[in-house]
């Protein structure tokens, strides 16, 4: 069985200082890069998830959404974090490329050759999927449910996603669907590659 690492949205617009920064973002980074090395160093896919929005989005305050305008494709925003360390093999899949495509769950979203991320996990014959990154309550739990949806087993690195929380208890909200879901937790001391 093949296992892939996704690691999703890790862009400046998500951290400190950015226009819809999660919380305490940048903690993750040190442990997500220690994963990626694991992985790259297993031959393992490594696949890096971003928002890439038009500048009019209706996921956007401006157009009737909930969020400020954040990683519009090709701004510094959009750009992943200077100190994310992915390999250079590293596959990136685009999300929320439409005016009407909020791309919250990397399984909508696209390599640069166009191939969809469920085509390419196919092809890497990939059965699992390891996944870490921003944010927990939204890209990051979209992202592991569309993943066991589609048959494929995930775990959540718990120690490498943060979440906005923007109610009260949403992040432990949204583990607890991703656990009764089918998802596994883990951490950096307990992944045997």
């Amino acid at each position: 069985m093949t296992r892939a690492l996704i690691v999703v949205d890790v862009q400046r617009d998500f951290c400190e200082g950015g226009s819809l920064a999660v919380p305490n973002a940048g903690a993750i980074i040190p442990v997500l890069n220690r994963y990626a090395e694991r992985f790259a160093v297993a031959n393992l896919p490594v696949i890096a998830t971003r928002d890439w929005h038009p500048a009019a989005s209706q996921h956007f305050q401006q157009q009737g959404g909930q969020w400020p305008p954040h990683c519009v494709r090709d701004s510094i925003g959009a750009t992943f974090h200077p100190e994310l360390r992915l390999p250079p093999s590293a596959v990136v899949i685009s999300k929320g490329v439409g005016e009407d495509d909020e791309g919250y769950s990397g399984f909508g979203g696209t390599t640069q050759r166009g191939q969809s991320l469920p085509e390419f996990l196919r092809e890497q014959q990939v059965r699992h999927v390891y996944i870490g990154g921003l944010a927990t309550d939204y890209c990051v739990r979209a992202t592991v449910l569309d993943a066991l949806k589609a048959g494929i087993s995930a775990t959540l690195f718990i120690d490498a996603c943060r979440g906005v929380n923007m109610q009260p208890g949403d992040v432990e909200v949204a583990i607890e669907a991703m656990v009764r879901g089918g998802a596994d937790l883990a951490t950096i001391e307990r992944l045997a590659l």
